[in-house]
């Protein structure tokens, strides 16, 4: 009924949690982009099919999965090496399947945010949506800030309102902090050089609406204060504790890096063009 596609690279301490979550599906693919750990002979210790392709981002190398794997079914599941599939949200993916009708291309799924074992239900502002599940032939990714989203669409995408877990703190804050600073630099980017349009601010459906959010409020003065206040205070993260305490913190700071990042984009910018305007007076 459904093939499982997972990315890895140095995921050797997640992949067993998450390969023993899917010890139900029988076309479980791991497409590794050059592992100098253990992962590929704990995947394959799972029984999981091992590919390989050079990374070069989340969006590119999820088309290279479905357009070069040998997936046996029509139905394709992306998962990461750090998340878990309940079974509630096995049940869930199965339900939409085989309730699916042909003008459905794939269906945006939602996680539960895993800090200590405890569920960041207020601080991550459940539930947040990625297009995850699809048909094979009718949609496509494409790269957005340090991820990804959906690209083409040939029909519509509906919603798995059962989550899955997502445990992205399992290697460590150290680890959390030096991936996120290298996100920020991405994210910066597509923030100031691609943005969502305004108008999808104020759009119904919250995948289109909180990337707009976040680009088009990194502009206004103080954000990251801003995103903590909303976050710990006016979303109830405070109910979570020192974990929703921590998160908070943290998020904050990985705007603050966004903003920053973007201010010097912009001082980069205006002095190539400063330079630019030097040399040509200096040839007329």
């Amino acid at each position: 009924m459904l093939s499982i596609i997972i990315l890895t690279k140095n995921e050797e301490q997640d992949l067993p949690r998450c390969m023993q979550s899917l010890k139900w599906c029988d076309d479980v693919h791991v497409l590794d982009s050059g592992s100098s750990d253990n992962t590929v002979s704990v995947a394959k210790s799972y029984g999981a099919k091992v590919s390989y392709n050079a990374f070069k981002s989340f969006g590119q190398q999820r088309n290279f999965a479905l357009d070069h794997l040998d997936l046996k079914y029509d139905w394709v599941l992306f998962l990461d090496a750090d998340e878990v599939a309940t079974p509630t949200f096995r049940k869930a993916v199965e339900e939409a399947i085989a309730t699916s009708t042909d003008g459905i291309a794939g269906y945006y799924c939602c996680w539960k945010m895993m800090l200590e074992e405890k569920w960041l239900k207020y601080c991550d502002n459940f539930p947040k949506w990625q297009f995850r599940l699809l048909k094979k032939g009718c949609a496509d990714f494409t790269d957005f800030g340090h991820g990804q989203k959906e690209g083409t669409l040939f029909g519509k995408a509906a919603y798995i309102k059962e989550p899955y877990l997502h445990y992205s703190f399992s290697k460590g804050w150290g680890q959390w902090i030096n991936r996120h600073n290298k996100y920020s630099t991405l994210e910066a980017r597509d923030r100031l050089y691609h943005p969502p349009p305004f108008k999808a601010i104020f759009s119904n459906d919250s995948s289109q609406r909180n990337p707009a959010l976040k680009s088009w409020l990194s502009r206004v003065p103080g954000w990251p204060v801003m995103r903590f206040i909303y976050t710990y205070i006016f979303n109830a993260g405070f109910l979570e504790g020192i974990p929703g305490l921590i998160y908070c913190v943290n998020i904050a700071y990985y705007e603050f890096l966004i903003i920053i990042k973007m201010r010097e984009l912009r001082r980069q910018e205006s002095g190539g063009k400063k330079k630019k305007e030097k040399q040509l007076e200096v040839y007329t």
